[in-house]
């Protein structure tokens, strides 16, 4: 099983001359095959309603696929120019824009099971929505970039090994621990206090990158100069009535993310390569709502649903849902490639589908259609396959692996390498 970081390393500064570029749901990017649109979705918690309300807007508006993302968030693809009133009225009237102008800020990732019977740890869920609200209340925040990551972990070490910004991690003991980027240290404060702490934490975010004036969007874009600090977090947070106690060297845990099945009461669902069409969104949806407990979008696309009734699974398998572990498309993950994207030099998702079957392991594998590598995996090592034009280049963690003339013997073979031998990486995106 692949391990935790056992390491992780400041990045190098980086001096930025302007502001981020990511896509939402009101900013449209635009794309090869129309314009995008992301939705947050913080924790990646959506009723029923708002699920069907994402469907409708892919079938109205877009191409009927909606696709899954690294940040559990969701994307709509296809869409056509002058589409954006239409579709900001029904994302608006579903929930999903509760604060138009912070709607690229609301990146919160949280434990899918959380709250899922599990004892000792606490449920954070109720911690996101708090922060949500507290984000969405805030106008300092909409400084953030919309790659700025909040995590709320229940203390299994599954989303804190994300390379959040900050990250909340839940105690038995009802307190929580925030930790600030990469940072070995973190400050400890009560759970209820846990989603003003994490705004306050932005805020010292950004009043750093303001003194440093490098337009920094990640915590460890930060200069040496200005890197956050655990005590003076604490005695920010002292003044702002939110006790809290440094913890010098904060323990990391890990727990890998949730694999298609079942997990006590809640059903993991797998889409493959993090994409569904109309009718599977549509099945997904109607197993949601009879399970009467909405659904989790995942930062490892997968879809957890809690609650669903005994049939789902024969439901979703109908619609080409994988619901049971040792998937082919378990750990396989792919940018969008040829043709939905202008700089793809492959068509990564057809390439990654003929692979599949052949070229399983253990470690995660990510496809991408050019160097930049959009959306491969955070905090675990990882296969690399990067299209070049005349065909793929293959490294696991960094180290090339040999040309082969069989790229699925080679995958296959850099799959199973194992875990010990491949440094587990700090988050790069």
């Amino acid at each position: 099983m692949p391990q935790p970081p056992s390491a992780v390393t400041r990045d190098e500064p980086v001096i930025r001359d302007r502001g981020d570029a990511c896509p939402g749901a009101l900013r449209l990017h635009a794309a090869d095959d129309g314009f995008l649109a992301r939705v947050r979705i913080p924790g990646g918690l959506l009723t029923a309603p708002q699920a069907s309300a994402l469907g409708l807007a892919a079938e109205r508006f877009g191409d009927g696929h909606l696709e899954l993302t690294s940040r559990g968030n969701v994307q709509v693809r296809g869409l056509s120019e002058g589409c954006g009133a239409g579709l900001a009225q029904l994302l608006d009237s579903a929930g999903l824009l509760p604060a138009p102008g912070h709607e690229r800020v609301r990146n919160v990732v949280a434990t899918p099971l959380s709250g899922q019977g599990q004892p000792g740890r606490p449920d954070v869920l109720p911690w996101v929505r708090e922060l949500d609200r507290l984000l969405c209340a805030n106008a300092r925040v909409t400084a953030l970039s919309g790659r700025f990551l909040f995590a709320f972990d229940d203390g299994r070490g599954d989303v804190a090994a994300l390379g959040p910004d900050v990250t909340v991690l839940g105690r038995p003991d009802g307190r929580a621990l925030l930790r600030l980027g990469p940072a070995d240290g973190a400050v400890a404060v009560a759970g209820d206090d846990a989603p003003r702490a994490a705004l306050a934490a932005a805020e010292y975010f950004l009043d750093a990158a303001d003194a440093a004036g490098t337009r920094a969007w990640r915590v460890r874009e930060l200069p040496a100069g200005h890197a956050l600090d655990e005590a003076e977090f604490a005695v920010r947070l002292a003044a702002a009535g939110i006790a809290a106690a440094p913890v010098a060297a904060a323990h990391r845990p890990y727990s890998a993310p949730p694999s298609p099945g079942w997990t006590g009461g809640a059903l993991c669902v797998l889409p493959p390569l993090g994409r569904l069409d109309a009718g599977q969104w549509r099945a997904l949806s109607e197993v949601a709502a009879r399970g009467g407990s909405g659904m989790r979008i995942t930062p490892w696309r997968t879809v957890v649903v809690p609650g669903a009734p005994s049939d789902g699974p024969a439901r979703l398998a109908a619609a080409g849902l994988a619901v049971t572990p040792g998937s082919r498309w378990e750990n396989v993950t792919a940018c969008t490639g040829r043709p939905g994207c202008a700089k793809a030099l492959a068509d990564v998702r057809a390439d990654a589908a003929a692979a599949a079957e052949r070229a399983r392991g253990p470690l995660p594998v990510h496809w991408s259609g050019c160097e930049r590598r959009c959306g491969h995996p955070q905090g675990r090592a990882w296969v690399d396959v990067v299209a070049t034009g005349p065909g793929y280049a293959l490294s696991v963690h960094g180290r090339p692996v040999p040309d082969h003339p069989d790229l699925t013997a080679a995958l296959a073979a850099a799959r199973s390498t194992p875990s010990e031998e491949a440094e587990a990486p700090s988050a790069t995106q």
